[in-house]
Parts: structure tokens; C-alpha cells; sequence
């Protein structure tokens, strides 16, 4: 059943962004048309028993992508992501697929992470998660236990449970828009939020260079660079409060 309500009052808001959202600042989406990532197959570097069968390339090749966050900076679409975050009166949420910071440097700070972050270290041996810069290796130790040998990149594999899932699931329950920015609607758990969101009531519009492949659940398409759409659906949206103010 749709339970949607027509015109309804926009205060609780939960956007989705993933890979294309940062790959307009430089950053490969990873997946290409030969079903590799960046040369590797999936099941080589972005799952728990690649790491465990050759934690070497596995750190080589997210040392790579590390490496090539110093060289990229936020572009339009997460400035005006981070626009959102500081002006928006009501609740907001931004879930990202991806693991880089450019969020986080645009200056968003209601966000979640829910496969991790390639600036992050996981100790095995502890279980606490730092922060951390350059190169990760087999003999880095961890700066909580002092252990050796026992790190590897605070990301969710494959096979893995996405972080913060319960946080993410009620918050789509409540929202009163949901947005998608530069996701291919073909990874789950988070495919499937649209849906979610939809049923309990929201709005649902999609930003992307062409439709997903979930777009028939999306009230709204628009297609285009995230650096031309998203600042002017965030620029649509605050003037929307200022004419109706909304009170957190």
C-alpha cells in the first residue's frame, strides 16, 4: 500500500549518495564495464577471505585509493550537501556508500558512513577503530593495543554486515524525503531503502547520470552531473523552509 501524502510538509530527510557523487572529483567508481575493480576482481581485495589469503595486495590496493584522496577535494554536489547540513532546520541524515572523506571535508557533519571509511584502521586483535593516514601494512601497529600485524582497513566487504544499520533503517521510517545521489540501485542493503522509505510514507527523488536501476520507485528523476543537480535541489529545499519555517 502507498501510504504518501500529497504536499506533504518536508521536515525529516535522509539522502543517499554513492560512487557517483565523488567520481566528479576524480575518484573511480571502482566497478567497470569487465566487472573489475581497478584491475582486481571483487573477490581478490573486497572480501574478509582476501584478506585473509593475501593481506598484502589487499593493503596495496587500498593504500592506492588512500594515496589518491590527497590528490582530489570536494566538488559542488557535497559542498552543497554540507549547504544542506548546516541550513536545514529539521532532521537530516546523509547514509554514503562510499568510503572517502570528501564529505567530511566539504563540512557535513550529520553523516554515516555505512561501509566504512578508507581513512580509518580496524585492529583485529582489539577491535578498536582510529583514524589513519598513508600507507597501511602488514607489520603497522595498532595505536590503541601497541599489537603488530593485526590491522586492516575499516571497510565493510563484502559478506559484512553495512555499520549503523538500525540508525539508517529507523530514520527512513520517519522521513519525509528520501533522496538518492549517484547510486546505481544495484547494491543491497541499500537498493532496497527507497522502497522502505516509499512504503512508510516519503517523497523520493533520485540525482543521477541515468536512471537507477530502482528509478520506477522514485517519485522524481532528475538526470545529470551531481554537480549541476544536487546544488540546485539543496538551493529548491532551504528556500521551501525559509517560506515555510520549520523548528527543530
Amino acid at each position: 500500500m502507498d501510504k504518501r501524502k500529497v504536499n506533504q510538509e518536508v521536515t525529516r530527510i535522509v539522502v543517499l549518495t554513492g560512487a557517483g557523487i565523488s567520481a566528479e572529483s576524480g575518484l573511480a567508481t571502482f566497478r567497470g564495464d569487465d566487472g573489475l575493480w581497478e584491475g582486481h576482481r571483487v573477490e581478490d581485495v573486497a572480501t574478509p577471505e582476501a584478506f585473509a589469503r593475501d593481506p598484502g595486495l589487499v593493503h596495496q590496493f587500498y593504500n592506492a585509493r588512500r594515496a589518491k584522496l590527497e590528490e582530489v577535494k570536494p566538488n559542488a554536489a557535497h559542498l552543497a550537501l554540507a549547504r544542506l547540513d548546516a541550513e536545514w532546520p529539521g532532521e537530516l541524515l546523509v547514509v554514503t556508500q562510499n568510503v572517502d572523506d570528501l564529505h567530511e571535508r566539504a563540512g557535513s557533519k550529520r553523516l554515516i558512513h555505512m561501509h566504512g571509511e578508507n581513512k580509518k584502521a580496524w585492529c583485529l586483535r582489539c577491535d578498536e577503530r582510529f583514524a589513519w593516514t598513508g600507507a597501511m601494512g602488514l607489520d603497522a601497529e595498532c595505536r590503541a593495543c601497541g599489537t603488530a600485524g593485526g590491522l586492516r582497513p575499516d571497510i565493510v566487504w563484502f559478506g559484512e554486515m553495512p555499520y549503523e544499520m538500525e540508525r539508517i533503517e529507523d530514520a527512513l521510517r520517519e522521513c519525509d524525503l528520501f533522496a538518492s545521489i549517484g547510486t546505481s540501485g544495484a547494491v543491497y542493503p541499500a537498493a532496497g531503502f527507497v522502497q522502505t522509505a516509499r512504503y512508510c510514507g516519503a517523497m523520493t527523488v533520485e540525482m543521477n547520470l541515468e536512471p537507477s536501476q530502482g528509478s520506477i520507485f522514485f517519485d522524481e528523476v532528475r538526470i545529470g552531473p551531481a554537480s549541476d543537480v544536487v546544488p540546485t535541489w539543496v538551493e529548491e529545499l532551504l528556500q521551501s523552509a525559509q517560506s515555510s519555517p520549520i523548528s527543530r
